[in-house]
């Protein structure tokens, strides 16, 4: 009986999601979602089925709120990388090399290429909305069942594997523009084709943009990640009624 609720419930995620219109936002569709809670809980005529259907749509509704919506705001502004444990720091083999550039003469302008590779991060990832907003419209029925019962990463792994390399593509472009706005891509080449003519190191590679947006995608995955465990597993995150109803049990 239970499977059957948390069934129904998702069916109602899915035909929200799927009518909504390309323009709304992450929120915009969860107020839809909310809204259709409301609507069925008064059109139908158990409860306990009604409880049940709420739950599973709501439990769904606040963990996407949280674990992306809060994501990307928290990472884009202005020191999110360049001042935190994501801070980017330069390719390999480059960063154990500092030490060389700098006896080369060129450490201002590895400092200086780090500095912008933050920047730029802290910008692209405000992108990643939309992206997130179309895999929301694009999930099945039975995606979103395993969003509701599956482990404490399930809503990470789905978007991970839905979105990484869409992610990717769009941050790049982003990131390169603001790296040459800053001539950070001059210089990082200019370091790079240095650095390559020093005997016998492993040759760095010279295509910062992607570097710089693969990064900046761990980074926005690893707080979702953390996000969607502490809902699941701390009553303490749990803080509406209906993520206590939906995760409460699942310690």
């Amino acid at each position: 009986m239970k499977k059957s609720v948390l069934f129904a419930g998702t069916c109602a995620v899915f035909l929200i999601v799927c009518n909504s219109s390309k323009s709304q936002s992450i929120g915009s569709l969860i107020n839809s979602v909310k809204k259709n809670i409301s609507s069925s809980k008064s059109s139908s005529s158990s409860s306990s089925s009604n409880l049940s259907q709420a739950d599973a749509n709501s439990g769904v509704k606040d963990l996407l709120s949280t674990g992306l919506t809060t994501s990307v705001a928290n990472l884009n502004k202005q020191n999110a990388f360049w001042k935190s444990a994501y801070k980017i720091l330069l390719p390999e083999p480059l960063h154990t090399a500092e030490n060389t550039l700098r006896k080369i003469g060129m450490g201002n302008i590895a400092d200086s290429a780090e500095y912008r590779m933050n920047r730029a991060a802290e910008t692209a990832v405000g992108a990643a909305t939309p992206i997130f907003v179309n895999a929301i419209k694009q999930m099945t029925v039975q995606d979103a069942v395993g969003l509701v019962t599956g482990g404490n990463n399930s809503i990470t792994t789905y978007f991970k594997t839905k979105t990484h390399d869409q992610l990717i593509s769009s941050f790049t472009p982003t990131i390169k523009t603001e790296l040459d706005k800053n001539k950070s891509t001059a210089a990082y080449s200019q370091v790079v084709s240095k650095y390559n003519t020093i005997p016998l190191v492993k040759k760095a590679n010279p295509d910062l943009s992607n570097y710089v947006a693969e990064k900046a995608v761990d980074a926005l995955f690893d707080q979702i990640g953390k996000q969607e465990v502490n809902i699941r597993t701390n009553p303490a995150a749990q803080t509406t009624s209906i993520l206590k109803s939906v995760f409460g049990g699942s310690k």
